[in-house]
């Protein structure tokens, strides 16, 4: 059996952990917040804002994680993420307040950032160091199906069991399949190389470019996860107010899943052959000419859906590649869980701040703001080239 052939059964258990993990807190609101409210009368805006709660718990906690993944390895972090997923998932089906409610999304916050793509990635980069880049390819091709699975689910729990129901059942599957999974496939991590003297071998720093590619990245990240929560909280609303019915809106927003899925096949195709800043550059150009033709009223709004699809599928990838090749296995997990912070608080924070420019600059100029927000993040990828160069050019 061959190393490659040896990785599959990780990559497929760390798959079926992302589908359960993003599709039992990320993807849940979109199905769960309307019965909820119907059945306690509580706030839709509370019952959302459970998410951003999440999220921003997930941001405080992501350095630690990445840090304890750098030390131990991904296994005993994804465990943990599955029991504390579980027990969030508990806290809600019981909750009888909404204080409670949203206790419990404070627990499912630690499991997100415990549990979610960039633990997964920093797992791979320590399992497979600089080799783990198809690996974390592989992994996106199939943690972007939790969505296509997710959603019919919930809304088949929700009609035969109730939300209650639903949080118990999610709970019930992190404990009878993804724990199970993590610890079963997932190996422990190679033990990191002591000299003979004994003592851990001390972890080199960082070049000057290199810490200035991390301040760049981290501004890659907060603009990507701005744009890409806004389009996937405010997509349906903004594509009504063009006139068009909930029925063909969410037509045409069932165009970016198969899109991005498309796209990361052509990149697993290519077998790495490119600098992943490639890929992270036609990334954002996908996702800002699919920007620009919908700002711009154009008659081909599932032609430019499926272009940010497209670009939104590859966008994936890059974010966990390009900072292993740029600063490389020594210090992947580590800074992974670091820059995962500011792009989790984007994720947060954007879906309030886009309600309110709904409001006040109307849903065209936020068309063109979100397409003004991808040609800042090709300027900064740009800065990361120049900085590639540099290296490249340096003795």
């Amino acid at each position: 059996m061959t190393d490659r052939t040896r990785r599959w059964p990780v990559i497929c258990a760390l798959g079926v952990v992302q589908i359960l993990a993003w599709g039992s807190t990320y993807y849940i609101p979109a199905v769960l917040a309307e019965p909820i409210a119907r059945d306690t009368g509580w706030s839709l805006a509370w019952i959302v804002g459970g998410l951003s709660i999440g999220l921003l718990v997930a941001a405080i906690v992501s350095p630690r994680v990445g840090a304890a993944i750098q030390r131990h390895g991904g296994r005993p972090v994804l465990a943990m993420a599955a029991l504390l997923l579980a027990t969030g998932l508990a806290v809600l089906g019981l909750a009888p307040t909404l204080p409670v409610f949203l206790a419990g999304w404070l627990i499912l916050g630690l499991g997100m950032g415990c549990g979610l793509y960039d633990p997964a990635y920093a797992t791979l980069g320590r399992l497979y160091g600089s080799e783990a880049r198809s690996a974390i390819t592989a992994l996106t091709l199939v943690g972007g199906f939790s969505s296509t699975v997710c959603w019919p689910l919930s809304a088949f729990l929700v009609a035969h069991i109730g939300w209650r129901g639903t949080c118990f059942a999610y709970a019930g599957l992190h404990l009878a399949v993804t724990l199970p999974l993590v610890l079963a496939l997932i190996p422990s991590a190679p033990p990191r190389a002591v000299p003979e003297t004994g003592r851990a071998r001390p972890v080199v720093p960082l070049e000057a470019w290199q810490a200035r590619a991390v301040l760049l990245m981290a501004g890659i990240l907060v603009l990507g996860g701005t744009i890409m929560a806004l389009v996937s909280v405010h997509l349906l609303t903004l594509l009504q107010a063009r006139g068009m019915t909930l029925a063909a809106a969410v037509a045409y927003g069932g165009l970016i899943g198969p899109s991005q899925v498309t796209a990361r096949l052509i990149e697993i195709a290519n077998r790495g052959r490119h600098h992943p800043l490639w890929t992270l550059t036609a990334a954002f150009v996908l996702v800002g000419l699919g920007l620009v033709l919908l700002a711009s009223h154009g008659p081909v709004i599932g032609l430019a859906l499926a272009i940010y699809g497209a670009g939104n599928g590859v966008y994936s990838i890059a974010r966990g590649t390009v900072p292993l090749v740029l600063f490389g296995p020594e210090h992947y997990a580590g800074l992974v869980g670091r820059l995962a912070r500011p792009g989790l608080v984007a994720q947060a924070l954007a879906p309030p701040l886009g309600a309110f420019l709904l409001v006040r600059i109307g849903p065209d100029a936020l068309w063109g703001l979100l397409a003004l927000l991808a040609a800042v993040n090709l300027g900064l990828i740009g800065g990361l080239w120049r900085l590639k160069a540099v290296a490249a050019e340096s003795p």
